[in-house]
């Protein structure tokens, strides 16, 4: 259970003792994140600075989420290369690993054992070793507007199956308002609703399976059957005018415009509604409801299980000795404590989950805690070529420009060809 990893044994630890690095050391970090996650981690840097005299810690948060897929393989072959990247492990990890670019750092396991739940850390382990260090967790669910959606005479918290959520789009379409809010432009967000349902209607085994060539492989009748059930959503036109050409960061600012009643989106989108809204505000948190993913009924998923991701940090292979002991330094006690105090994550570090003054994540890191299957983004999971293609035929299935089959067949044709 994921509970381990968020409630821990508390926070009686202390600061590691590392050994001394050396004088005028600079550790690029690279990410890429809103302003509340690189203010907290400037001051995680700052702090680890001061206890280390002559290193400098430079950051690069400069690039939105697509952009910094897009180049980040061009630096990882760069001599220019960053120290620290950040990563959503899974298959696109084991494929920087399998390159060369990332380090293994093995020999900080044991210190990392001792701030971060076993549950957490495995995410960054690949045969036996480990090559980064988690320090956020994450949850896909459905946020709703309460006053959109009661003004639709709508209880998002009271939905607990497919038809009755399909129903609600019904109803909060019928009431002049958009019931769902969609950055099609970038794929991945129409991807997470796809994931769930073959979550919901395949159970915790469907994609290691397909992955391993069973029943079917990815030509899996749970595979299209979602797809038939993701059309179904669209065929209602659920979302905004223009989805399709609408990035996440503009789609998550209508949200915090109010331009829609829900948005099917991970925990980081509680900023991010906020940072791109007209008013720079956004909602107020307390007009925001969260709401698990609805089951399918006859699946074999559990209402419980979750989708999300175990972010962190990947070590690069140039990376000086400083660069592990700094993301050691950002797992201890009173780093992840400021991070949980200051609203902008889940912590994954052990005993921080209490320090969570947030409701909205409060809520979500006890769903992740219940869990008993966490499972991490399907795109990220099954590697970037096979990732793209998930994403692309999600999209493609609710905008009517793939059948189900298709989309099926096109990523088994994807995984073949690895």
């Amino acid at each position: 259970m994921l509970k381990k990893v968020l409630l821990g044994a508390g926070l009686g630890l202390t600061l590691l003792a590392s050994p001394s690095i050396a004088e005028d050391t600079t550790v690029h970090l690279m990410f890429n994140s809103g302003p509340q996650n690189e203010a907290v981690w400037r001051s995680m840097a700052d702090d680890f600075e001061k206890a280390n005299p002559g290193t400098k810690v430079e950051i690069n948060a400069s690039l939105e989420n697509e952009a910094y897929k897009a180049k980040l393989p061009t630096l990882l072959q760069s001599k220019d290369r960053p120290d620290v990247i950040y990563s959503w492990a899974g298959g696109v990890m084991e494929d920087q690993i399998n390159a060369g670019f990332i380090k293994d750092i093995s020999g900080a396991r044991d210190d990392l054992k001792k701030l971060v739940a076993n549950g957490a850390l495995s995410a960054y382990e690949v045969d036996g070793k480990l090559y980064g260090a988690p320090l956020m967790l994450s949850l896909m669910g459905i946020w709703y507007n309460k006053e959109l959606t009661e003004k639709a005479g709508v209880d998002i918290s009271k939905i607990e199956t497919w038809d009755q959520f399909l129903d609600a789009v019904k109803k909060i379409k019928a009431a002049g308002i958009t019931p769902l809010l969609m950055g099609g432009g970038d794929k991945w967000p129409m991807m997470h609703i796809y994931a769930y349902l073959i979550m919901r209607m395949g159970g915790p085994d469907v994609l290691k399976n397909a992955k391993a060539g069973k029943d079917g492989g990815f030509m899996n009748p749970v595979f299209i059957e979602a797809g038939k059930k993701l059309k179904e959503l669209a065929d209602l036109e659920p979302f905004q005018d223009g989805w399709l050409g609408v990035p996440y960061p503009p789609s998550a600012g209508m949200f915090g415009d109010a331009k829609g009643a829900m948005i099917i989106q991970g925990t980081w989108v509680l900023n991010a509604q906020s940072n791109n809204s007209a008013s720079g505000k956004g909602l107020d948190r307390a007009n925001i409801g969260l709401a698990p993913f609805p089951m399918v009924e006859g699946g074999k998923g559990a209402a419980t299980d979750t989708l999300g991701g175990v972010q962190g940090f990947l070590v690069t292979a140039s990376a000086p000795e400083a660069a592990t002991k700094m993301l050691e330094f950002f797992e201890t006690p009173d780093q992840a404590k400021k991070a949980a105090e200051g609203g902008v994550y889940i912590p994954s570090s052990i005993g921080t989950a209490q320090y969570l003054k947030d409701p909205l994540l409060a809520q979500a890191a006890d769903m992740i805690g219940k869990a008993a299957w966490h499972q991490n983004f399907f795109d990220q999971d099954l590697g970037a070529s096979v990732g793209r293609v998930l994403n692309d035929v999600s999209v493609a299935i609710a905008a009517g420009e793939m059948t189900p089959e298709e989309a099926a067949q096109a990523l088994q044709d994807a995984w073949d060809e690895l």
